[in-house]
């Protein structure tokens, strides 16, 4: 029996076989949550585009100060104004976002100001440059400030406005097929029949790919035959970039998928070192890339997490990242080690150390609703209570 591959070999492969599959556009920026930028974006101005100030006071030249000296206030300068150079000697009221007018260099705040009539002293004695936001103290003209492969967030919607852009280069979405297996597999919409469960993973799967940001063009399901399933594929394959499938990817008599990736393309590897979700493949058929998930529904999830949405990523036109983990104490002990990597559904307690949900079955999807996320305990290695794992928050993912 073929040994099984390494769990970093394995996303080693994916990304290494892995190319951005869609082409560019340029879309509105006010439409571009979620979309993968194209192209880096470069300031084409500075921001802010004037030195300006912090808050509400006086601008004054630093050299001009003298310990209770009365300066009179030669104008008023409010956000949005131009003003005039300083008059020598002078200070300027100014409020916050303002211009600094030419000539000055520091503003004092207006709670260390004192006015005597029309007249200004000011109580503690200022430095240069004081409460002044510089020209280009966030960004410089020609820097670049988003780069190509990057999720568009709300942040990004926001900084891109404040340089005067409205249109953005991106990359088309990318169009997922998805593909699920099982006669025992039924439509939520239908009555339960003995032997039979609802389908899961498909709407799981559905909803995983449309939260990552991509397309879901067809969403089929096969009986378990030869026939079906490559019937099934050979849809998909003639309107989507990318294929997943759930189930049918294990030794059974009933497990087609592997069989069928034989006849229509290449497969690139199959079975993987990790818990739950041995039973991974993956293949190119006809230049579209597959990736076959377990069916049991924990597994589904773990090998979409770590190696479909990897995928997906880079056939998108994202830069792949892998999610961040941290280091978490584990609260338990398991003194069984195994030979695969495994990832532990858990919570982290009061006390911040984390605790394995008591139900670890690669069937039972209710652990990961009721856990935070993975912490990944390495092929032969045993969980001592106190000792550092990583952790991977769902949320990164």
């Amino acid at each position: 029996m073929a040994a099984l591959l390494a769990f970093e070999d394995a996303l080693e492969e994916i990304k290494r076989s892995a190319s951005v599959l869609v082409e560019q556009q340029t879309i509105p920026l006010i439409n571009a949550l979620g979309r993968i930028l194209a192209e880096d974006v470069i300031a084409g101005i500075s921001v802010p585009p004037h030195d300006n100030s912090a808050m509400d006071g006086y601008a004054l030249a630093s050299q001009d100060w003298q310990d209770g000296k009365r300066f009179t206030v030669s104008q008023r300068v409010a956000a949005g104004q131009h003003p005039q150079p300083l008059m020598p000697g002078t200070c300027a009221r100014i409020f916050t976002g303002a211009n600094i007018p030419s000539g000055a260099d520091t503003v004092v705040m207006q709670e260390n100001a004192e006015l005597e009539g029309d007249k200004v002293i000011f109580t503690k004695p200022p430095t240069s440059s004081d409460n002044i936001r510089p020209l280009g103290q966030d960004m410089q003209i020609g820097q670049t400030v988003v780069k190509a492969g990057e999720k568009i967030t709300p942040i990004h919607i926001g900084l891109l406005s404040s340089l005067g852009i409205t249109d953005i280069i991106a990359y088309k979405q990318l169009n997922v097929g998805i593909l699920t297996t099982g006669n025992e597999l039924i439509p939520t919409s239908e009555k339960l029949k003995e032997g039979q469960i609802y389908n899961s993973n498909g709407p799981m799967l559905s909803a995983l790919v449309a939260q990552a940001g991509h397309n879901v063009s067809q969403c089929l399901h096969a009986a378990d035959t030869p026939e079906d399933t490559k019937t099934a594929l050979k849809t998909l394959m003639q309107s989507c970039d990318v294929i997943l499938s759930s189930g049918g990817v294990s030794v059974g008599e009933e497990d087609h998928v592997k069989g069928a990736l034989e006849k229509l393309g290449k497969v690139h590897l199959w079975k993987i070192a990790i818990k739950p979700g041995k039973p991974l493949v993956h293949a190119t058929l006809e230049g579209i890339p597959f990736l076959g998930l377990p069916g049991n529904p924990s597994s589904t999830l773990v090998t979409y997490h770590w190696f479909a949405r990897l995928l997906l990523s880079i056939c998108a036109g994202q830069v792949a990242e892998l999610p961040k983990s941290y280091p978490v104490d584990a609260g338990f002990n398991r003194n069984k080690a195994i030979q695969r990597d495994e990832f532990l559904r858990v919570s982290i307690g009061k006390d911040g150390l984390a605790y394995a949900h008591p139900q670890q079955s690669s069937g039972a999807l209710l652990a990961a609703s009721e856990s935070q996320g993975y912490l990944h305990i390495k092929a032969n290695t045993q969980v001592v209570y106190g000792h550092s794992y990583s952790f991977y928050p769902f949320s990164g993912f």
